[in-house]
């Protein structure tokens, strides 16, 4: 004898698999926390703005590139290629960062070739992989966008 599935049993069925299927991703979505941890691995980055502070030859437009390495404990180094209105230079820096809860945060660098440090707040940004920056000090107007330079599972070399 055949038994026939009723409305009710059929709403709860369909009822049950649209909670499976919408409580993972409500999970998966759900924000977490950062710390000094969640800032790991090698960056490459762009930096474009204006040196507003500087005496000339050096004040006007500005553009970046480099590599920076966060060690996930605080500590940070970089490299880079710098065009300050149009004199360029080769910096090495070296800063501590730290890292809040919702993900933003602040760093200090030092520019071993200049001499002198800059402040600088950021944002991580998606999952991890991305990093977007803005210096805080008078008379620069920069921003940097930072992107991970071997994200899931590819080592550094």
């Amino acid at each position: 004898m055949k038994r026939a599935i009723g409305p009710t049993t059929l709403a709860m069925v369909f009822t049950t698999l649209f909670v499976l299927g919408i409580v993972p991703r409500a999970q998966a979505g759900e924000p977490r926390g950062c710390s000094n941890a969640t800032l790991r691995g090698s960056f490459g980055f762009t930096s474009v703005g204006n040196l507003l502070a500087l005496p000339p030859p050096l004040a006007g437009p500005f553009a970046e590139i480099g590599r920076q390495t966060f060690y996930g404990n605080g500590n940070t180094d970089a490299t880079a290629t710098a065009s300050a209105n149009g004199n360029i230079a080769k910096l090495t820096l070296q800063g501590t960062y730290a890292v809040n809860p919702d993900c933003t945060g602040s760093m200090t660098l030092f520019v071993f070739e200049l001499g002198g440090s800059f402040n600088a707040d950021f944002v991580i940004d998606d999952d991890g992989a991305e990093l977007r920056v803005i210096l805080t000090d008078p008379g620069v107007v920069e921003s940097r966008v930072y992107r991970k330079q071997f994200p899931q599972g590819r080592k550094e070399q």
